[in-house]
């Protein structure tokens, strides 16, 4: 039996179409303006003018940029979720477990290769930000999942999950790649190798997950 993951919280509620569409626009804005300019360089009142919206719009509808940094990872978050739910294997169901966690591990590297610095900004605008999200809870509980399935003699698949998610935060994914300049390909090739010692057969190739 496949593992399901939790689904992530914090699902935007259903909105009248002129509010879901100003959503949207300032969404794509601040994620524009963010990867142009960095985080830290962008103000509320540019994204509003970006998205062509009143600021009082973004502050109304966003409240401050901490929550908007939460509901634009959190809207490309569900994106991997929807994958992991119902997508084509190895990534969705119907692939061998370790199959499943190194297509997991691949994509996640990818999400937070083009996401850290959102990631980093994320993180520390509170502490344990990284940690109350819901997207947290179901990377955790998916990974927990399928190394139970991969390998039964674990003793503490939970655990080990938190462990083997600890090299995505934005923080540290920052740092290696900003910081001492790893290139994308060595930081994926090692967490393919880390995943492959916990549960050997999972860093085989994976039919397309790369």
């Amino acid at each position: 039996m496949d593992p399901v993951p939790l689904p992530i919280a914090g699902a935007p509620l259903p909105e009248r179409a002129d509010a879901a569409r100003n959503r949207r626009r300032i969404l794509a804005a601040a994620e524009a303006l963010f990867d142009a300019r960095g985080v830290g360089n962008v103000t509320m009142a540019e994204v509003a003018a970006a998205a062509g919206v009143g600021k009082a719009t973004v502050f109304r509808r966003f409240g401050d940029k901490a929550t908007l940094l939460d509901q634009l990872l959190g809207e490309r978050e569900r994106e991997l979720q929807e994958a992991l739910l119902s997508g084509p294997p190895p990534l969705g169901p119907g692939a061998p477990p370790q199959q499943r966690l190194t297509a997991f591990v691949t994509a996640l590297a990818a999400f937070c290769e083009r996401h850290r610095h959102v990631l980093l900004a994320s993180e520390i605008s509170r502490p344990g930000a990284r940690y109350m999200t819901g997207s947290y809870v179901a990377w955790q509980q998916h990974v927990a999942l399928l190394l139970a399935q991969a390998r039964p003699d674990l003793a503490d698949p939970e655990l080990l999950a938190d462990l083997l998610l600890a090299p995505f935060a934005g923080e540290l994914v920052t740092h290696l790649r900003d910081g001492r300049g790893i290139p994308f390909a060595r930081y994926e090739a090692a967490l393919r190798a880390l995943v492959g010692a916990v549960s050997p057969g999972a860093a085989a190739p994976a039919g397309g997950a790369a």
